[in-house]
């Protein structure tokens, strides 16, 4: 085990902490919406909350880059894999948040990000040596986590849609609950509707770039030939889901609860594609 990993860890927890409970204080209080003045880039000045995200997010990129360096090659396995999902979810929301008001967000997004962030020293994966006979592994890695992390955030945006448009049609009267002010501290249904869709539009360029060195390259990034195994199939059944949904968009104008069933579904599917087929083989069968 790396020491460099379980200070990083622990460093990471540390900054993500003040962010997460800054996020809670607000929801508990339901403090009103405020909005930057030049609702972009240009004119945001982040809180002292999201200096602090941010560089949760730097020591979480080093722990990262502590626990896949192995002797020889990488080591990688499901553990990973969550946890660069995580941080890029995490530097999403932290872009995003410059602005548009999404600190509700980082409620369940932050401790996820924290516990994913040491699950490398509990499951360590296996090591892939770094030889010339596999010059894709790496980019078809990197694609591979980029895509899950952006469709991670997707979803997730996608279940507090959900959450919220079912908040506001439940017409509940009097004192509102924790949950029921912290859906309030979430930006307007559109607005929510807009990121998910601009996350699932570059999550799958990022997914297509995975299946295309995956599957038509197989031997330049794995080194054997093509197997339609249970990561392939789902892999593949994730992005034609995404696919579907683009186009239906694009074509039919889909929104709204179809567009949710379509993104969690799809998610769900991917995470089968690789998390899923290696936590069974980690964990469950010790086969590494």
């Amino acid at each position: 085990m790396s020491i460099l990993l379980v200070l990083a860890s622990l460093l990471t927890a540390a900054l993500y902490l003040p962010a997460w409970l800054a996020a809670l204080r607000g929801a508990r209080a339901g403090e009103a919406p405020r909005l930057h003045a030049a609702g972009g880039l240009a004119g945001a000045i982040p809180d002292l909350p999201s200096v602090l995200l941010a560089g949760g997010a730097l020591a979480h990129a080093l722990a990262l880059a502590a626990a896949v360096r192995a002797a020889d090659g990488l080591s990688f396995g499901f553990a990973h894999v969550l946890s660069g999902s995580l941080l890029v979810g995490v530097v999403l929301l932290w872009v995003e948040g410059l602005s548009v008001r999404v600190q509700a967000l980082r409620i369940p997004l932050l401790p996820a990000a924290a516990l994913g962030c040491a699950l490398p020293i509990i499951f360590p994966g296996s090591e892939f040596p770094l030889g010339g006979e596999r010059p894709l592994f790496v980019p078809h890695l990197l694609a591979g986590t980029l895509a899950y992390g952006v469709l991670t955030l997707a979803a997730l945006d996608a279940m507090l849609m959900a959450a919220a448009e079912r908040s506001l049609h439940g017409g509940g009267a009097g004192v509102r609950s924790v949950f029921g002010r912290w859906i309030d501290e979430l930006p307007p249904l559109l607005a929510l509707e807009r990121l998910m869709f601009r996350l699932i539009g570059v999550g799958f360029v990022l997914l297509t770039l995975t299946v295309l060195t995956g599957v038509l390259f197989a031997e330049a990034t794995f080194g054997r030939p093509l197997r339609l195994d249970h990561k392939t199939v789902f892999a593949i059944a994730a992005w034609v889901l995404f696919g579907v949904l683009l186009t239906g968009r694009r074509l039919r104008g889909w929104r709204g609860r179809t567009a949710l069933r379509f993104t969690i579904v799809g998610f769900a599917v991917l995470l089968l594609a690789y998390v899923g087929s290696r936590f069974v083989l980690e964990v469950v069968l010790h086969r590494l």
